[in-house]
This record gives structure tokens, C-alpha cells and sequence, in this order.
């Protein structure tokens, strides 16, 4: 994956509409967008988009995470970074290495900044995290 474009204009493996619903365990490679409404669960290694008709209700481990205009409630977990940009709403702790809330954007919770780690450190983790779920 190119670390030169997060911005969402790349090509994109999946997308729930404006208009789609979806409920349920989302687990996912490389980018994927989401302009409907979403609950439950969202993980990935890669880059999950939330457009500014979103309104999702989901904890959510991924690599990056970028929130433009959406609302989401939920916990935030990312390997490399988060970006929230106005009028987007965030309602829920965040860690991530990386954070940018831009002005403007609406933010309600507590943010830990941690150490940057690998896609295959973050993949270790989260199975571990599975393994110990059941």
C-alpha cells in the first residue's frame, strides 16, 4: 500500500453507499469507504474512510482512519495515524501514533498517542487479542 496517498481518491476495495445500512463484523484489506450507516465491528491493516454522510457505531482497529464529515461512536484503535476534518463528529477514545483533528471537527473523548508499529506487530496483536477473546 502507498503511504503517499490516504486521501481516499486511490482505488478502493469496498464501499457501503449513502443510503446502505449494515450491521454486523467487518473485516477488511486495503481501503475501503464507508458513506451509509454502519454497527458493530470494523478491523483492518489498511485505510477505512468515513465520507460525510457517515454514521457509524462501531469499535474500529485499523491502520489509518480517516473521518471527513461523518459521525462515528465508538472506540479507535490505529497502527499508523487518525484524521478527522470538519464538520466530522467523533464520539470515543482514540490510540493511534499519529493524530490530526482539524478545526472545526467535533471530538469527545480521551486520545493516547502510542509507539508506531508494523502492519505484521498490529496483525500479531490483534490475533493474540482474538485468541484470548474465545
Amino acid at each position: 500500500m502507498s503511504e503517499r496517498d490516504l486521501s481516499g481518491v486511490g482505488e478502493l476495495q469496498a464501499l457501503l453507499g449513502q443510503g446502505a445500512e449494515f450491521e454486523g463484523k467487518l473485516v477488511f484489506h486495503g481501503r475501503i469507504r464507508i458513506e451509509g450507516k454502519f454497527s458493530g465491528e470494523i478491523s483492518g491493516e489498511d485505510v477505512l474512510i468515513l465520507g460525510p454522510s457517515a454514521e457509524v457505531r462501531a469499535n474500529v482497529q485499523v491502520g489509518t482512519l480517516i473521518v471527513r464529515g461523518g459521525s462515528l461512536w465508538g472506540q479507535v484503535r490505529a497502527t499508523r495515524m487518525v484524521e478527522i476534518y470538519a464538520p466530522s463528529r467523533v464520539y470515543g477514545d482514540i490510540e493511534a501514533p499519529q493524530v490530526f483533528l482539524d478545526k472545526g471537527a467535533q471530538f469527545e473523548g480521551k486520545c493516547t498517542m502510542t509507539e508506531q508499529r508494523s502492519s505484521s506487530e498490529a496483525a500479531l496483536e490483534i490475533l493474540e487479542e482474538r485468541r484470548l477473546a474465545t
